[in-house]
């Protein structure tokens, strides 16, 4: 979907960088919130590519949990970290801001 969608868009040069994050965020985001709308989003802005996908990931009881599922998920997404280090970009998880339920998975690449 990203390799078509860049090109389409004049971004054929960020395909090579966008492609596998993009692949790498939802195959995480699917993992950790199966059966359930994923939203994948790709924005060119201030000369970056920024993707992120948007799940519907429950918060959890107490904090011990929290801080256990964001180890795994920062584990989960270590080919974000090559990337970054290779392409100069950034990457990270929060929480999606209302109206939106969920997390937020993001990498920005530079052009």
């Amino acid at each position: 979907m990203v390799t078509v969608a860049l090109p389409a868009y004049g971004l054929a040069s960020s395909t090579r960088p966008a492609a596998q994050p993009a692949s790498e965020l939802v195959a995480v985001n699917a993992t950790f919130t199966p059966q359930k709308d994923l939203c994948l989003c790709l924005c060119r802005r201030d000369d970056a590519l920024r993707l992120f996908v948007r799940d519907q990931h429950t918060d959890h009881a107490g904090p011990g949990a929290a801080e256990l599922c964001a180890q795994r998920c920062r584990r989960a997404l270590r080919l974000l970290t090559a990337v970054g280090d290779d392409w100069g970009g950034e990457w990270g998880v929060c929480r999606a801001l209302a109206p939106h339920r969920g997390h937020k998975s993001w990498v920005v690449v530079p052009r």
